[in-house]
C-alpha cells in the first residue's frame, strides 16, 4: 500500500466526517439561531437518525435511501412535537431552555438503552466494493455518504434561499425582533426551525450511522465537534461553517492516521484557540 493511497484515504475520511460535522453544525446552528436556544440533545437526535436507518434497513428491509428519508421525517416530527410540547413554554428564556433540552437528551438516550440495549449495531451500508478515482481506489460507501450529505445540504441551501418559509427563516436568525415585527410569525418558525435544525442532525446520523458502530451514546462526540465548528466558522455562517467543517475533519483524520487521534484533538482545539484570538466572532462572523 503506497504513501500516497493513505494519504487519500485520509482526506477521503476527513471529508466524510467534515460532511458529518456540517450537517451537525447547520442544524445547531438553526436551532440556535431561531430559537435561542443552545440545544443539548442535538447529539441524541443525531443518536436517533441512525438508528431509524438501523430499523428500516436491518428489520424493515427497506432500501438505504428510503432509511435516510425515513430518519429525516422522523426527526422533523419529534423535533416539532419537543419545541410545541416542551420548549414552548421557555421562549425567551434561554437558561431554563437549556436545561430542558439537557432533560429531553438524557430521556432520548435512555429510551433507545431500553430499546435496543448498550452493545454497538450493525448497520448496512446499501452499497458495496469501491470506486477507482485515477490512481486511488475508494471504499464506496464513503463516497456514497459524501454524495447523500451533499446532496441533503444542497436542498437545504435551496429551501433557506429561494422558499418564502426558508428566507423568513432567515430573516428570524438575523433579527428576530425585526423580523416579527415586519409580520414573520414566529409561532409558526419555532417549531419548523427546530424541527429542520435535529432532522439535519438525524440525517448525519442515518448517513454515517453505517460506517461506523450505532448506540444509544454515540451522539456526544458529533454534539462536541458541531460547537467546536459553530465557533470556527461563526454562528449564523454557512460558508463559515463549511470550511470549519471540513477544515476539522481532515485534520482529525489525517494526524489520527499519521499520529494518534489523542494529537488531534490538541490539534482541534488549539485551532478554535488560535481563531478565537484573531477573529473573535470566527472566520466568516455576520455572514449569512
Amino acid at each position: 500500500m503506497s504513501f500516497e493511497w493513505i494519504v487519500a484515504q485520509a482526506v477521503l475520511n476527513g471529508l466524510v466526517i467534515g460532511m458529518l460535522y456540517l450537517l451537525m453544525a447547520i442544524g445547531f446552528t438553526l436551532a440556535f439561531g431561531v430559537m435561542r436556544v443552545v440545544n443539548f440533545a442535538h447529539g441524541e437526535f443525531y443518536m436517533i437518525g441512525a438508528l431509524t436507518l438501523y430499523v428500516c434497513v436491518a428489520y424493515l428491509g427497506l432500501p438505504f435511501a428510503v432509511g435516510v428519508v425515513t430518519a429525516f421525517a422522523v426527526a422533523l416530527l419529534l423535533g416539532i412535537i419537543v419545541e410545541r410540547g416542551v420548549l414552548r413554554s421557555f421562549r425567551g428564556d434561554e437558561l431554563n431552555g437549556m436545561i430542558a433540552t439537557i432533560g429531553v437528551g438524557i430521556i432520548a438516550q435512555n429510551a433507545a438503552l431500553w430499546a435496543f440495549g448498550p452493545d454497538p449495531l450493525s448497520v448496512p451500508t446499501g452499497v458495496s466494493g469501491v470506486v477507482r478515482l485515477g490512481p486511488f481506489v475508494l471504499p464506496a460507501g464513503r463516497l456514497m455518504a459524501i454524495a447523500l450529505s451533499a446532496m441533503v445540504l444542497a436542498l437545504f441551501l435551496l429551501f433557506m434561499r429561494y422558499t418564502r418559509m426558508g428566507r423568513a427563516m432567515r430573516a428570524m436568525v438575523q433579527d428576530s425582533e425585526m423580523a416579527e415585527v415586519s409580520g414573520i410569525r414566529a409561532g409558526v418558525l419555532y417549531p419548523l426551525g427546530f424541527g429542520l435544525g435535529v432532522a439535519l442532525a438525524a440525517t448525519a446520523g442515518a448517513v454515517m450511522g453505517p460506517l461506523f458502530s450505532v448506540s444509544p451514546n454515540m451522539g456526544g462526540v458529533p454534539l462536541l465537534k458541531a460547537f467546536i465548528v459553530v465557533i470556527l466558522g461563526g454562528l449564523g455562517s454557512v460558508p463559515g461553517a463549511t470550511l470549519a467543517s471540513l477544515l476539522l475533519g481532515v485534520i482529525e483524520s489525517v494526524t489520527s492516521t499519521f499520529v494518534s487521534a489523542n494529537l488531534a484533538d490538541m490539534l482541534q482545539f488549539a485551532l478554535v484557540i488560535v481563531i478565537l484570538l484573531l477573529r473573535p466572532g470566527g472566520l466568516f462572523s455576520h455572514e449569512t
